[in-house]
């Protein structure tokens, strides 16, 4: 008999500040709370609202409820940092303990450019700490005109490379991205977290959209996670989003990428039809890439609406014995200042057929401890952190 458990990260809905928000210019931030509040609450979540998440944040527009359908907590992150990577890793049970190394202030360093010129035979422009689609309009039409390819980064561990895909074409954009992703493991003070393909389209500067043909080149997990445990105990590992491309692999036996959180909510849809032994574990990056860091949250709280119509129909197809987590890898307050994400706490909703009862959990100490639950049901080695929870759940 299959033993199925899907956790879903709505990427960055952060539900207010942590004790370490201050440490990040955070304080104050709620990425849930502040978005219904700017768009006085004309959106509903009437499937999320059941499930209990406003009974965890204030949401305008949509009310508390009695009895939760599940259980509910909000989670702190144990690791340094509030970025994509820290949070996954240590929602699988790998805490972070010094931050990524970044380049926001300094950009990058020229010893690291010239390689980079060198090994690509390309010129770059930019390189500096930039908003993805601002940097577009300031330099794309310069790119299309030169070929020079556009690096820039962010308060993230990231080193991004841009270009229109009429112009470089994504195969040689991508041999691009491989070569830094080779280039900055050689030395620990370039080892930043991510190298991110950022391929665009458009005729000019007022009309360049980005592509859903991102890819996301990361460091490998620095040791075994609970996906690993999962792999080599032969459970099946199903990735839906960027999954794969945050633990780079590691302890994956199938990825689906998506081109939107919409479609990823579609396939894991359809794996839930399928059969399966494990976990399905699934990335909805548009809430972050497409409202939070661009500071839109009307964009932001229609997305969640469109999740949240798309999750009523994944409980009713979800086996009698499943068990579904919903939560999140970091803050990204679309209403507070600058574009980087934000400190917050992230909520944990826990649902399942079966359970005959519902409720606040504790709160909890790690992202961990959702990873230890994973791995408590599914009979494998837990992480290093984490309390498993599942005991819990009646």
């Amino acid at each position: 008999m299959s033993n199925r458990t899907f956790v879903i990260v709505v990427d960055s809905l952060g539900i207010g500040s942590d004790e370490r928000s201050h440490l990040y210019g955070d304080d104050g931030a709620n990425t849930l709370k502040h978005m219904f509040e700017a768009i006085d609450g004309k959106y509903k979540i009437p499937t999320l609202q059941k499930l209990g998440l406003c009974n965890l944040c204030e949401v305008k527009g949509n009310e508390r409820v009695n009895k939760p359908a599940a259980y509910i907590t909000k989670m702190h992150e144990a690791s340094i940092g509030k970025d994509t990577m820290t949070g996954h890793w240590e929602m699988m049970g790998l805490w972070i303990n010094s931050p990524f190394v970044s380049f926001t202030d300094t950009g990058f360093p020229k010893e690291l450019m010239d390689r980079l010129e060198k090994e690509t035979g390309h010129k770059f422009i930019g390189n500096y700490a930039a908003s993805g689609t601002e940097i577009l309009k300031e330099l794309g039409e310069r790119h299309m005109q030169t070929g020079e390819l556009i690096i820039y980064t962010s308060a993230d561990s990231v080193l991004q490379i841009a270009a229109h895909e009429e112009v470089t074409g994504l195969d040689e954009l991508y041999r691009v991205c491989e070569i830094a992703r080779k280039i900055t493991l050689e030395r620990d003070d370039w080892k930043v977290g991510r190298i991110i393909a950022r391929p665009f389209v458009g005729p000019d500067k007022d009309h360049f959209v980005r592509t859903p043909h991102r890819h996301d080149y990361t460091v490998s997990p620095y040791g075994k996670t609970v996906l690993n445990a999962l792999k080599d105990a032969g459970k099946d590992v199903i990735s839906i989003g960027k999954i794969n491309d945050i633990f780079n692999t590691e302890g994956i036996t199938k990825a689906i990428h998506s081109d939107s959180s919409h479609e990823g909510m579609l396939q894991t849809i359809e794996v839930a039809q399928s059969d399966f032994d494990g976990l399905c574990f699934v990335n909805l990056v548009d809430f972050d890439a497409k409202w939070g860091h661009r500071r839109n949250p009307d964009g932001y709280a229609n997305e969640l609406a469109d999740f949240d119509g798309l999750l009523a129909k994944l409980l009713e197809v979800l086996h009698e014995d499943d068990i579904l987590m919903i939560t999140a890898d970091h803050g990204n307050d679309p209403t507070w200042t600058g574009t980087d994400h934000t400190r917050e706490y992230v909520p944990l909703i826990v649902y399942s057929k079966s359970f005959t009862a519902s409720g606040h959990l504790a709160l909890r100490d790690t992202f961990a401890d959702i990873g230890a639950t994973v791995a408590d049901r599914h009979g494998v080695v837990n992480p290093a952190h984490g309390t498993s929870f599942l005991s819990e759940l009646k």
